[in-house]
């Protein structure tokens, strides 16, 4: 099975407010994109490949709506809160978090859990408070995923080396897999690798030999979980990441990286066909 996941991250957000959305008005946006995706996504055996897309929560109602009968995307939300409701128990007092069962109960059937944006907001946070253990942020990510697979969620697990633990990547990347995945059903989860040292303008994304690398040592740690390549599936690099046995599909943010700069389905769909040379 091979998985292509899609993180809208905060796309949404207009151009007139420093975002980069021009494809549909903001109340229109979770379902202008599923319905200009799902029917082309048909063509695919749902067999062999699975189709994820990580909403905001703001339109995750709209996308969830605009789903047509057998689609073959399923609606993810973007992280969930380490503690949920329960009958008998807390029944919602989780001001400003998004639990799991609130995202079950909303139409979701995956989500993304560690993305580096969400491990650098939580190593943040407990920088402010003084907390330097650097598995703290794994323990707390450990918590979401057990949350994510208790209400019924499957759930995309990021993992990733920065620049300055590119030396002990196997150290770090070991940490964050056993410790993240420490319980949990891993039938459940599927790990993405993001090279963090390799993300941004101006920087060398990794070849194939260190993705290889990469996507074996993980099986190798996690008992042969399926990995993805989570450093940005593009046009320019589906043909090398579809050739490499051990990574089992990507993660795709944006689709156009210069001009005008964003995310279209179009785009999005060239990368599918030319990633599943279909």
């Amino acid at each position: 099975m091979k998985h292509i996941y899609l993180n809208l991250k905060r796309f949404d957000i207009p151009k007139e407010y420093g975002g980069v959305n021009s494809i549909a008005p903001v109340a229109e946006y979770g379902s202008y994109i599923i319905k200009n995706t799902q029917e082309q996504l048909k063509a695919y055996d749902p067999s062999e490949v699975e189709f994820a897309i990580y909403f905001q929560e703001a339109h995750l109602i709209s996308a969830v709506g605009a789903l047509c009968e057998n689609s073959p995307v399923v609606v993810g939300c973007q992280s969930v809160y380490r503690d949920d409701t329960a009958v008998g128990g807390n029944f919602g007092a989780f001001t400003s978090n998004r639990t799991a069962n609130a995202a079950k109960a909303l139409g979701c059937g995956s989500v993304l859990i560690g993305h580096c944006e969400e491990r650098r907001d939580k190593a943040g946070i407990l920088a402010e408070a003084g907390v330097t253990d650097t598995a703290a942020v794994n323990r707390l990510l450990n918590k979401e995923i057990k949350a994510a697979v208790k209400a019924g969620l499957k759930v995309l697990y990021c993992i990733g080396e920065s620049s300055e633990e590119q030396d002990k990547w196997q150290e770090v990347l070991r940490e964050q897999l056993e410790t993240g995945l420490d319980g949990v059903d891993k039938s459940q989860v599927v790990i993405a690798y993001e090279p963090i040292w390799a993300i941004g303008p101006g920087k060398i994304p990794p070849d194939t030999a260190y993705i290889t690398k990469i996507g074996a040592f993980v099986k190798e740690v996690t008992g042969g979980m399926d990995v993805v390549y989570g450093g940005g599936l593009k046009t320019d690099n589906a043909e090398m990441l579809a050739s490499i046995p051990v990574i089992d599909g990507g993660l795709i943010a944006l689709t156009r990286f210069s001009g005008d700069i964003g995310f279209y389905p179009e785009e999005y769909l060239e990368i599918i066909r030319t990633y599943t040379g279909k």
